[in-house]
């Protein structure tokens, strides 16, 4: 395995406790990276920091639907450390469901928490950035945000935001030294595959050339690079991890 060169780094991963974030938390400490990891749920960072057990390691309580809070705890980070890396992996999926049955509060909180989120954590994060001339951020979308998914519209939409916002954004910032870039993977087997139903997550699969699903340190391995000095030209980029299934 490939060891990526992030000593002396601060990265911020949202989502962090588990699935990809997780994951990358644990590749990014092995690297050399200081990492703080976020979620909304503090048992689930709790044992995610106890799973690692590393000091490099620190975890924040995050709403990353709530600006506000995004905000403070950018502040605080910031005071004594210089962000380097910011990495959007929260999201949910929400209910699969035909676009015209779809709930109202679902669709809003799918949309908050993957498009809106996003959003806010780039807001927060990226004028220090700017200050120290420097940055990676890595947004996690999805192949459905490229291909739509039948009776995910909420989920689809939110992923395909998500990809137009890195585009915009990483064309505002080439010029400071702040490389933006989303990554769409195709269905990985982690605990977000339980919002879904299994005809749907079947359905999924069927359309994956290699006929499997994404390994988790395979998406990994991306981002890392992503994340590196290494990557010091691509940027507002689209870096497709779908096994085949989407080849644009």
């Amino acid at each position: 395995m490939h060891k990526f060169d992030l000593n002396n780094k601060l990265a911020i991963i949202t989502g962090g406790a588990q699935g990809f974030g997780l994951d990358i938390a644990k590749r990014f400490i092995q690297s050399g990276s200081k990492v703080r990891i976020w979620d909304i749920d503090e048992k689930q960072l709790k044992d995610a920091t106890d799973q690692i057990n590393n000091v490099n390691l620190e975890y924040d309580v995050v709403d990353v639907s709530d600006f506000n809070q995004v905000k403070e705890t950018v502040e605080k980070i910031a005071k004594n450390n210089k962000i380097d890396i910011l990495i959007n992996s929260a999201g949910i999926t929400g209910p699969t469901a035909e676009l015209w049955n779809y709930n109202n509060d679902d669709w809003l909180k799918i949309i908050d928490i993957n498009l809106n989120g996003t959003f806010y954590c780039c807001k927060a994060v990226v004028p220090h950035m700017i200050k120290n001339n420097y940055g990676r951020i890595v947004n996690i979308a999805s192949v459905s945000g490229k291909d739509g998914n039948a009776n995910a519209s909420a989920y689809s939409s939110s992923k395909a935001a998500v990809i137009g916002l890195t585009k915009s954004l990483g064309k505002e910032l080439a010029l400071n030294n702040i490389a933006v870039n989303v990554v769409t993977p195709a269905g990985a087997n982690t605990r977000i595959l339980n919002q879904m139903s299994k005809e749907h997550v079947q359905r999924m699969l069927s359309k994956v050339p290699k006929g499997r699903f994404l390994e988790v340190n395979e998406l990994t391995s991306m981002v890392c690079w992503l994340s590196s000095e290494e990557n010091s030209f691509s940027t507002a980029a689209v870096f497709d991890i779908s096994g085949g299934r989407s080849t644009y």
